[in-house]
């Protein structure tokens, strides 16, 4: 079976949403040195920098099926529902997607309004 790694050689991922950066060794669905894992989406990908383990990965992030941005996959950028979406295309469409879904993302708005915290002059 071909390695998937022509998509390109090792680069630096970025957020197009909270700029997270880390650097990624691998975009696709098959992360190198693992025998049985197939991704769900074109991924980026870096070896887990906490272990020795060849065949131990974190995924960073993938393109939002809609509108194609980068975004990580934190819970503040991204949710991945069968494909990845970014959070502005959930909410433009968001009766497009379950209740559940939908009730999830409120449950996420609570901790997303809280002030940060600034020094005071």
């Amino acid at each position: 079976m071909a390695c998937e790694l022509e998509h390109g050689p090792p680069g630096v991922f970025e957020c197009q949403l909270c700029s997270l950066t880390a650097p990624y060794s691998y975009i696709g669905q098959k992360p190198p040195d693992t025998e049985s894992v197939i991704l769900l989406e074109e991924s980026y990908i870096m070896k887990d920098p906490f272990t020795a383990n060849k065949d131990r990965f974190l995924v960073l992030g993938s393109r939002c099926s809609l509108c194609s941005r980068l975004v990580c996959v934190g819970p503040e950028c991204s949710l991945f529902y069968s494909k990845r979406f970014c959070l502005p295309c959930v909410q433009e469409n968001i009766d497009a997607f379950p209740r559940e879904i939908q009730q999830d993302l409120e449950k996420r708005k609570v901790p997303a309004k809280k002030p940060v915290n600034k020094p005071r002059p």
